[in-house]
C-alpha cells in the first residue's frame, strides 16, 4: 500500500469454503503466530483450525508458500451454568499465540468464560524394540525375555498432536472479550465487560484482579470495557478501551489495582454532531498497539483512529471507514448492525492499517501517502492468481461502471475479523464461514 505497492496486485492464496452456512461454521477470530508460519482461526462451534505455510518453491517463483490445514481440534464445548441458569456458548472469542520457547507451539483460546492453553507438537518417529512390551504395547511374559536390546526410533508419518496444558476457569462473571499475552512471556490478562484479570501461565486456580469498574449499584453503570491489550515491549503497561470511546493506559508499577489510569485518551465530542446514536457509534470495538509500541489503533463503528501515546487530547489520524452509512444509522440500529464489533490490524511496519466493512468489503489506509482503498473478499476474487480490483460505494448522482450503490450493500456479509502477517504482505480475512488469504506477489515488502 506504499508508493511501490499497488493493491490490485494482492493475490488470493487460500479459501476455506462451504456451500451452505451453518452457525457453527462462522469464523469468530483469526490470528497469525509471531513468525507468520502458522495461522489459527476459531469458530462459533468451538473449533480451532490451524493453517501452516508451505515452504517456498524454488521451481515455482509464483508460489511463495500457500497455507494449508495443519491441525483441527475442538477447543470448547457448550456448557450450562446451573447456578445462574445460563447456557455458556462454545464460540471461540479470541486466540492468542505464545512466543515459541521450544519445538512445540502454544496458544491460548477463550470462549465467554474459560481460557485454555494448548500445546501443538509434531511427532514423526516412534520407539520400537522394547524389552518388556510387545509391538502393541502389552507386557511380555518375562520368561520369554532371553536377551536385552536397545530400543530404536523409527520414522513414521508426521502426526500433529494438540493437547490441553492448562484450563483457566472461574475467573470471570461476565463475558470475556479480550486476552493478551504479556511481553514477559510469563503472564497474560483477560478482560470482560467490567473487570480485567492478570494470570500466570503456570497457575490456573487464581488470578489477580487489576481493573474493576463495577459500581456498587449496577444502576449507576455508565460504560463497559470493550477491549484490552498489553504493550508489546513494556510488561508493566496495558491499555483498555470503553463503550464511551475512551482509552485508559495503566501502569502496574503504580498500584496493584489499576482503577486509576495514568493516561486517559479521549476525543472531545463535537456538540453539532450530537445525536441519539453518538454514544453507540463512538464505542471502541478493537484496540491494537503498533509493533513499535509508540501508537495505538482503535476502531469504532464508522472510523479507525491512530493515537500517539504522548498525546492524550485527540487522535493524530482519523480514517473514515464507511462514512456513507452515517445517513443509514436509524435502519442499522433497527437491524442491530450498529452493534457489530469490527477489528483492525497494523501491517508489519506500522505504515498501513486494515479493517473490515459490510458487503464483504475491507479497507486499507496508507499512513504515509494518505491513499486508501476498498477491496472485496468474494468468490469472484477467490481464484488463484486473481487480481483484486478496488471497489467504490456511490451515495447518489452519477455512477461509474463498477460502482455499488449504498442501498445495494448486503449488511449480512460483514468482515469483522482480520489479521496481518507480522512481517510480510499477507492478510487473512474472515468472511462469515470463509477464510480468504491474500498476498502481494509483486512487492512482498510493505512500505
Amino acid at each position: 500500500m506504499g508508493e511501490d505497492t499497488d493493491t490490485r496486485k494482492i493475490n488470493h492464496s487460500f479459501l476455506r469454503d462451504h456451500n451452505y452456512v451453518t452457525e457453527a461454521d462462522i469464523i469468530s477470530t483469526v490470528e497469525f503466530n509471531h513468525t507468520g508460519e502458522l495461522l489459527a482461526t476459531g469458530d462459533k462451534g468451538g473449533r480451532v483450525v490451524i493453517f501452516q505455510r508451505e515452504p517456498e518453491s524454488k521451481n515455482d517463483p509464483c508460489n511463495q508458500g500457500e497455507y494449508n490445514v495443519y491441525s483441527t481440534f475442538q477447543s470448547h464445548e457448550p456448557e450450562f451454568d446451573y447456578l445462574k441458569s445460563l447456557e455458556i456458548e462454545e464460540k471461540i472469542n479470541k486466540i492468542k499465540w505464545l512466543p515459541k520457547q521450544n519445538a512445540a507451539h502454544s496458544l491460548l483460546s477463550t470462549n465467554d468464560k474459560t481460557i485454555k492453553l494448548w500445546k501443538v507438537s509434531e511427532r514423526d518417529k516412534r520407539p520400537e524394540g522394547y524389552n518388556l512390551k510387545d509391538e502393541e504395547g502389552k507386557l511380555k511374559d518375562l520368561s520369554t525375555v532371553t536377551s536385552l536390546q536397545v530400543p530404536v526410533l523409527k520414522p513414521m508419518d508426521l502426526m500433529v498432536e494438540v493437547s490441553p496444558r492448562r484450563i483457566f476457569a472461574n475467573g470471570h462473571t461476565y463475558h470475556v472479550n479480550s486476552i493478551s499475552v504479556n511481553s514477559d512471556c510469563e503472564t497474560y490478562m483477560s478482560a470482560d465487560d467490567l473487570r480485567i484479570n492478570l494470570w500466570h501461565l503456570a497457575i490456573t486456580d487464581r488470578s489477580f484482579n487489576i481493573v474493576d469498574i463495577k459500581p456498587a449499584n449496577m444502576e449507576d453503570l455508565t460504560e463497559v470495557i470493550t477491549a484490552a491489550e498489553f504493550h508489546p515491549h513494556h510488561c508493566n503497561l496495558f491499555v483498555y478501551s470503553s463503550s464511551k470511546g475512551s482509552l485508559r493506559l495503566c501502569d502496574m508499577r503504580a498500584s496493584a489495582l489499576c482503577d486509576k489510569h495514568c493516561k486517559l485518551f479521549e476525543e472531545p465530542e463535537d456538540p453539532s454532531n450530537r445525536s441519539f446514536f453518538s454514544e453507540i457509534i463512538s464505542s471502541v470495538s478493537d484496540i491494537k498497539f503498533s509493533h513499535s509500541g509508540r501508537y495505538m489503533l482503535t476502531r469504532d463503528y464508522l472510523t479507525v483512529k491512530v493515537w500517539d501515546l504522548n498525546m492524550e487530547t485527540k487522535p493524530i489520524e482519523i480514517y473514515q471507514v464507511h462514512d456513507y452509512l452515517r445517513s443509514k444509522l436509524c435502519s442499522l440500529y433497527e437491524n442491530d448492525c450498529i452493534f457489530d464489533k469490527f477489528e483492525c490490524a497494523w501491517n508489519g511496519s506500522d505504515s498501513v492499517i486494515m479493517t473490515g466493512a459490510y458487503n464483504n468489503f475491507f479497507r486499507m489506509f496508507d499512513r504515509n501517502t494518505k491513499r486508501d482503498v476498498t477491496l472485496e473478499a468474494s468468490r469472484e476474487s477467490s481464484k488463484p492468481r486473481a487480481i483484486l480490483k478496488p471497489r467504490r460505494v456511490c451515495i447518489g448522482g452519477k455512477r461509474r461502471k463498477d460502482d455499488i450503490s449504498v442501498d445495494s450493500l448486503d449488511f449480512t456479509k460483514k468482515i469483522l475479523h482480520t489479521a496481518w502477517h507480522p512481517a510480510e504482505n499477507i492478510i487473512a480475512i474472515a468472511a462469515t464461514n470463509n477464510l480468504y488469504i491474500f498476498q502481494d506477489k509483486v512487492n512482498s515488502e510493505m512500505h
